[in-house]
């Protein structure tokens, strides 16, 4: 019985009516996009919701959404399973030669004591851990500028993953080994196969929950720089476009707005120009 129970679950997949009505609902409220193909690796995802919610399939799960209510408590939890958290310490380092080596020197000569970085699709903090890593040793070595971090996710089970600044070992085997030895602290139990972030580097990042279909984004006043990478690519076109220039709004003239390697946005008419690998100067 067990074995028959366990291939009925792993086996139940969403019906196309059911995937309809998911998808649409979770482009309405966050603009990803979920195209048919997409349908298998969705039920997957959805299933621990089905058994955390106490249903039987993912048929009941989905008429317990959209016919008893259910988006009222779930809504939160759904998008959580949905979005996808692929995230690396360092990742397409030449943002971060570019940081280190061009940006930040330009910054000091222009005599700003004090920079404002946004880490936008977080995740589970390798990318605004990354950025305080450099900024700190870069504020270290050469007297400053102070800096600050906002890192926001649309899916706060990775932002409570971030806000911990835990990760296992492996994970942060790309960090340079200086700075792993500055910001990094490795377990005296033996056994553990897990590192923390150091307390001052995670008191430097302020996490919070922010969607980007939002109308506007309560930031405070316009960076100096916007990490906003390999985001865009879950968007269509038109979302893509009004999620930059909501960006672009809270990027003061002169910054610069990061993107991730396989997005693009030459075809659009913004005030930025180009300075490097999908690196971005605005107006």
């Amino acid at each position: 019985m067990s074995d028959f129970s366990y291939d009925r679950i792993t086996e139940d997949l969403l019906s196309a009516r059911d995937f309809a009505r998911i998808s649409a609902y979770v482009t309405d409220v966050s603009g990803i996009k979920m195209p048919s193909n997409k349908s298998s690796m969705l039920s997957g995802r959805l299933r621990r919701r089905v058994r955390a919610t106490g249903h039987d399939t993912l048929t009941d799960y989905c008429g317990w959404l959209f016919e008893d209510g259910g988006l009222a408590v779930e809504a939160e939890h759904l998008i959580n399973a949905i979005t996808t958290n692929k995230t690396d310490f360092f990742r397409e380092p030449g943002h971060f030669d570019f940081l280190n080596a061009t940006l930040l020197p330009a910054l000091v000569a222009e005599g700003r004591n004090r920079i404002r970085v946004w880490s936008a699709g977080c995740s589970t903090g390798a990318e605004p851990y990354t950025l305080a890593m450099l900024l700190d040793a870069f504020a270290q070595d050469r007297g400053g500028p102070d800096f600050g971090i906002l890192a926001t996710d649309l899916d706060t089970d990775v932002l409570a993953v971030a806000r911990r600044g835990v990760f296992p070992r492996v994970a942060v085997e790309p960090v340079p080994p200086l700075l792993q030895q500055r910001y990094v602290l490795r377990p005296t139990a033996p056994g553990r196969d897990e590192v923390r972030i150091v307390p001052a580097l995670r008191a430097a990042i302020g996490f919070a929950p922010l969607n980007l279909m939002d109308d506007h984004y309560p930031v405070g006043a316009p960076m100096d720089m916007i990490f906003c990478r390999n985001v865009l690519i879950y968007f269509d076109r038109e979302t893509q476009e009004k999620v930059v220039r909501r960006l672009l709004a809270n990027l003061r003239s002169g910054g610069h707005l990061f993107l991730g390697h396989s997005e693009s946005i030459a075809d659009l008419d913004l005030p930025l120009t180009l300075v490097g690998n999908t690196i971005f100067r605005r107006h």
